[in-house]
Order: structure tokens, then sequence, then C-alpha cells
């Protein structure tokens, strides 16, 4: 019997903003409750299509259904009356809907809710986590809970057994074969410098692709179709789908089909370097032990960067003076940010040096950020303190 399993049904609101983050994080979360804590959990979605995309038993035609052990519910302007779970998780300031808030507050205890936070390194999350906020009209507290870097915030989305699992593939010949082959794909040249691409739309595409291609170090790219798509197909001057391999030059792009998130770790893994994306890739990549690049979310105004810069503050502290400059100048450039340079030759070549520094500097990153009390767990202890 899990410890934490008198407090049991738990709720969780995610609404599909941009694809795949918000959803990456909220199945991942759900599936842990259930998994590790042995809670009861309801997950409402409001665009099924994309869920499909990262968990393949999903039927974006169903309004219930159970996946993995969790009970998902479509959601839309006409959902069902429902008697809301022990715990109410607002992921991403969603917004509940009306009709739910008012059950909330018919219940008694009411529920402990949480509106679960984007990820961010920037000095005032840790004066922001956890404070509450009450509802101006109903017998109703919300409390702002936010995933972070250290101790004095909520952690990131770690599963038990995740680096277990991480060494026991990259030891694994077998396994590895085994992963290409559902891929539909050979294992790339053991030459090549093998790099997972996962971004927004970028300007900076061409420019990557185009020093890969004209550079001496071969490299195998490996594209999911997403985003990106336009922009490697112009760059390659032909239309692209899933399981079309280019050659230009030195660089080998193999577009991939989108996978299962179980499948997307084991594609971080086998990489070099991953370019990464939004909030969930990102910390997959950080779990990955393997240098990588961060697409932060674009805002207006460019209130992104701030928070880009936040994160390498943090994640160049411990690096030499010409590592995290190379980190900088490659994450700034690929960014967007106006001061940065284009990605060229030069800057990458400058990143290439720091490549064995940025290896071992990934693998320390991992068992530093290890030893916090995982995003799950502290949620988990937070409501117990609240119930």
């Amino acid at each position: 019997m899990p410890s934490s399993a008198r407090h049991s049904d738990w709720d969780i609101f995610c609404t599909v903003i941009d694809n795949f983050g918000d959803i990456g994080v909220c199945w991942r979360l759900a599936r842990q409750l259930g998994e590790e804590h042995g809670f009861k959990v309801r997950l409402w979605v409001d665009e099924l299509a994309s869920f499909q995309k990262i968990c393949p038993e999903i039927d974006p035609q169903l309004a219930v259904q159970s996946a993995c052990g969790v009970e998902v519910r479509y959601w839309d302007a006409d959902i069902p009356d429902a008697v809301p779970g022990d715990v109410v998780i607002e992921a991403f300031a969603c917004h509940l809907p009306t009709r739910f808030i008012a059950a909330m507050a018919e219940r008694n205890p009411s529920p402990v809710w949480i509106n679960l936070e984007y990820l961010s390194a920037e000095a005032w999350v840790s004066g922001c986590h956890a404070l509450p906020s009450p509802h101006p009209r109903l017998p109703l507290t919300k409390h702002f809970f936010f995933p972070g870097f250290d101790e004095t915030t909520g952690g990131l989305l770690r599963e038990r057994g995740l680096d277990d699992r991480r060494q026991a593939f990259c030891t694994s010949e077998d396994m590895q074969a085994d992963f290409w082959r559902k891929l539909g794909q050979s294992p790339p040249s053991t030459d090549a410098l093998l790099v997972s691409l996962f971004a927004y739309e970028n300007p900076a595409i061409a420019d990557l692709l185009t020093v890969w291609a004209h550079g001496r170090v071969p490299v195998c790219c490996l594209a999911p179709v997403t985003r990106t798509l336009p922009a490697i197909a112009a760059f390659a001057g032909q239309p692209l789908q899933g399981g079309d391999i280019i050659h230009r030059g030195s660089l080998e792009i193999r577009m991939l089909p989108f996978v299962a998130q179980p499948d997307y770790d084991r594609l971080l893994w086998s990489c070099d370097i991953n370019f990464v994306r939004g909030e969930d890739s990102f910390v997959r990549a950080q779990w990955a032990a393997r240098p990588l690049v961060w697409h932060i979310y674009p805002q207006k105004e460019d209130a992104h960067l701030i928070k880009l810069g936040a994160f390498l503050d943090l994640y160049c502290a411990d690096l030499p003076e010409s590592v995290a400059e190379a980190v900088r100048r490659l994450f700034m450039a690929w960014n967007g940010e106006k001061d940065a340079r284009q990605i060229t030759p030069d800057l990458w070549t400058q990143w290439m040096k720091a490549l064995p520094d940025l290896r071992q500097h990934a693998t320390n990153w991992l068992k530093t950020r290890s030893k916090q009390e995982d995003l799950c767990s502290a949620l988990v202890r937070f409501s117990r303190s609240k119930l």
C-alpha cells in the first residue's frame, strides 16, 4: 500500500496551449501521482489530438477514457457535473470552469487548490512559491506552486528509477538496437555527431543546418516532424515527411515521426547534443545528462530572454569562463537575442571545443539536481499539509 494512499482523489486541468509542452508536463505528473503515490487521478484536457501524439493510447473521439491508470476527460464548455477531488491542480493558470469551482466550494472540507506555475530560475520565484490567494467570494484558497532548481521551490518532475533506466539503456547495445528498429531507422554512423532538433519556428535553423553541412565533423540530425518542418524543408529544397532522410555535405537529416514520451527519453539518451524547447523537453534533456540547447517559449517584448538569462546564470555558474561563453553565445543566438551574432562556423567551433567540458557538466548537473525533492513528491507533501 503506498504510504500516501489516504488522500486518493486528484483532478488536474490542462489546456493545450503550445501543442505538447503543457500536456507533456501534466501527463507525466498524472502518471507519477498514480504509479508512485497510489492516487486516483482525473486529467481534464481541452485538446486530445495533441495528447494522442505523446500517448498513442488516447482516442481523440472519446470524452471519457482511461490510459496508464489515469482517467482522462475531455474538457470543453459543457463540462459535466463532477465531484472535485481532494486536490485540484490548475496547470499553468488555465482557469478552472466556473461550475467546477462552485462544486469545490460546496465540498467539506474544500479541496486543496494549486496553481502549478511554469518553471523558472528567476530569483523572485522563491518568494512567491506556495503563496496563498483567497477567492474573492467563495471559501476557497488557491496556492501558487512553482517548479524550480533548488530547495526553496517545488523542484523538477522526475520519476523514481529514471536515471537507472537511462544508464541501463546507455550500456545495452540490444536496447539501443531495439529502439532504432522501433523508429524504423538504422543506427547512425558512430563517426557522426548525433543531435536531436526539437524547436519552435526559428530563423536560426537555416544557419545551423548550413554550418553543419559545411563543417568537417559529420552530423546526423534527428528531427521529429513538428514546427521545425517548414524551415528544414526550405533548407533541403524539397517537401519532407516522417521517414525522409536528406544529405547535404557533412550533414544527414532524418525526419522522425513524433514519438511517445518514453521513446523521446530514449532519443535524448542516444544523442550527443539535444536541442529542446519549452518546458517538458527542457527538463527531460537535463535528466538525459547530455549537453543541451534550449529554445525558450517566445514572449512579447522579449520577456522570455530575462527568464533565459536567469537559467544561464545558474547553469553556467560552475563552468570555466570560455565554456560559459560558448554556452551563452549559442543559447542567445538560437533564441534570437538582438545583440547576439548569427550562428556562424566560428560560434559552432567554440561550442565544439567546449563539448568535453559540457558533457561532464551535464552529468554533474544531473547529480546535483537529483538531490532535490522531485516536483510530484513536493506537491504530495504540500497537499498533505493543507488537508
